[in-house]
């Protein structure tokens, strides 16, 4: 299974999404929330995250960032290689961010904001993981 999303920010925060359909590979503009999967939501939130946090940093500190592209991808990738992977649970999910930063920018810049990116909260949820507390209320109607 492979999941893809690309979004593109400019220094004005507006942005774009695009997605591709995980069975077909097509690739399509995003126009509403709805037109993802549940992993192209987890990888839009990651992109939108990192995106914000990156031209935020760049206008507080004077650098000329103009525009930001993420590429994520959600796969499961197993393990060992197999005849019949349909039967093998055992495998491992991944997200891969490609970060293309556009403007005036330096090496020195170019760097410490890939360092940044890092440091969105969502990607830091991901990364160190977050335990979930399902609990099933009562309706009023309900005895």
């Amino acid at each position: 299974m492979s999941e893809k999303v690309i979004l593109r920010q400019n220094s004005k925060f507006e942005t774009e999404f695009f997605a591709s359909d995980p069975e077909s590979g097509k690739q399509h503009h995003v126009d509403h929330v709805n037109d993802l999967t549940p992993y192209g939501m987890l990888l839009a939130s990651l992109g939108t995250c990192t995106t914000v946090l990156l031209h935020t940093h760049a206008k507080n500190h004077g650098i000329k960032l103009d525009e930001a592209e993420i590429t994520l991808r959600y796969e499961r990738v197993f393990r060992d290689d197999c005849r019949n992977c349909e039967e093998i649970l055992d495998y491992t999910e991944q997200i891969s961010e490609d970060i293309k930063l556009m403007g005036d920018l330096s090496s020195q810049e170019r760097e410490k904001l890939f360092k940044i990116s890092h440091h969105c909260p969502i990607h830091k949820i991901i990364s160190a993981g977050i335990s979930i507390n399902l609990h099933l209320i009562k309706n009023k109607r309900e005895t």
